[in-house]
């Protein structure tokens, strides 16, 4: 467990033995998902940098008008996994930071008053976890944002005892769902249950098969959460698991394709994929075919022929690869603040949701007077308001959202449509409904 404290001034600094983005796990993409596999202070001399950065002139138009704050810091916590055993997201703290950086240069901070970080990397180790949410109440922050993290719940556990209110990307768990002093900034179903649904409507399906990895963690949602909403949404449910490392898909997915699957969704990691779309190549399945944007990487590009992939339809955790708003947003906070940030990788786009997204929500909240119960009060008093970064979601945190879970904020998500060369072509907002009062 690392605790780092970090102020920002407006310019860009390389933390003492920070990591460069490489050798990441790519299931640890979408938060709500991380789990899927079960799968402090000072600044270097020098950064090295991977190409010039961007002057702020020059990226000013993206950025908009200076609107720095001042006066006293005001402490939020940043908790991702870092670089663990299992995974590598450290870009999400150079994000964090540059983002930071943005949002007390040209969005005043909180209140007006500027941002300081105070950082902690989990590992993906629960004990290292529960640290890291017990370090944040000891160093006294107002509130903490959660980046990509496969032990949220032992995260959030000692925050949520001491009342800190703590903003995930996205999470999961009844208990931290239903926690009034927690917000999610994606709707925790969406990515493997409310896609395909929506995917069978359109087509007038009135079936989804479901190709999972068979492992726990894949498995959760599968038989607990996703047989009575297909049930209540009218369309028939069936579930097909296969042992992950099977390399040859194609006796399972000849059965698939004999058996009228309607829709066709996959949950696993790249290799999987691979073997279950060339095995439903084998055995002549031509029907929509849709999946976690883990299933999707270079290696299935490389393995799987583009001609199988074009028209397949993910679910994204970031509108990345695209030209849009929110990507042009996003670069040129980092080309402007950032040090070694690789726009490309979904984790970075995550970490500047999560932080632009909590400083957004708190909009309303006055400087003299930022505490756990006002940020709590300005978050939940929040009027709806476009996502940062995240393609035109909107979100709201009045509890309303979900109908059992009122840390959820969002309805819907984001998904998109893969080109003949596998590559997503354009994003789309599905399942995104107003937020009443």
């Amino acid at each position: 467990m690392r605790l780092r404290e970090t102020s920002f001034d407006g310019s860009a600094c390389a933390r003492p033995g920070s990591q460069q983005a490489g050798g990441r796990l790519s299931l640890s993409a979408l938060s709500g998902i991380a789990a899927l596999m079960a799968l402090v202070v000072g600044c270097s001399d020098q950064a090295p940098e991977a190409s010039p950065p961007t002057s702020v002139a020059g990226t000013a138009g993206e950025l908009g008008a200076a609107a720095p704050a001042t006066g006293e810091p005001i402490r939020i916590g940043v908790i991702t996994d870092g670089k663990s055993p299992v995974s590598d997201t450290s870009i999400q703290t150079r994000v964090a930071e540059a983002t930071a950086a943005y949002l007390n240069q040209h969005r005043s901070g909180i209140g007006g008053r500027p941002i300081e970080l105070v950082e902690c990397d989990a590992l993906a180790d629960p004990a290292v976890g529960t640290d890291c949410g017990n370090r944040m109440i000891e160093e006294d922050v107002v509130a903490v944002v959660v980046g990509t993290t496969a032990v949220n719940e032992s995260v959030w556990l000692p925050l949520a005892a001491a009342d800190v209110p703590v903003m995930f990307y996205g999470a999961s768990g009844t208990a931290l769902l239903g926690d009034e002093t927690t917000f999610a900034l994606s709707e925790p179903t969406f990515s493997l249950v409310s896609l395909p649904i929506s995917l069978a409507e359109q087509a007038g399906a009135d079936k989804v098969t479901s190709i999972v990895i068979d492992v726990p963690a894949a498995l959760t949602t599968q038989t607990t959460v996703a047989p009575a909403l297909f049930e209540a949404a009218g369309i028939e449910f069936e579930l097909v698991t296969v042992p992950p490392g099977t390399a040859d898909m194609t006796p399972q997915m000849q059965n698939v394709a004999d058996g009228d699957p309607g829709v066709v969704f996959i949950v696993g990691n790249d290799s999987f994929c691979i073997s279950a779309i060339n095995g439903l190549r084998a055995a002549g399945f031509t029907g929509q075919l849709s999946g976690v944007s883990q299933c999707v990487t270079d290696a299935t590009r490389e393995a799987v022929p583009g001609e199988e992939l074009e028209g397949m339809v993910i679910a994204a955790a970031t509108p990345t690869g695209v030209d849009n708003p929110s990507t042009r947003l996003y670069e040129a906070v980092v080309d402007a603040y950032g040090e070694d940030i690789d726009t490309s990788v979904p984790e970075g786009m995550i970490m500047f949701t999560a932080l632009a997204g909590f400083q957004t929500a708190l909009e309303g909240i006055s400087g003299d007077d930022v505490t756990h119960e006002t940020v709590i009060e300005t978050i939940k008093s929040m009027p709806e308001q476009e996502l940062p970064g995240a393609g035109g979601m909107h979100f709201r945190c009045n509890g309303k959202a979900g109908a059992t879970t009122p840390a959820v904020c969002v309805r819907g998500g984001l998904v998109t449509t893969l080109d003949a060369e596998g590559r997503p072509s354009t994003y789309e907002v599905l399942g995104s409904t107003p937020i009443e009062d």
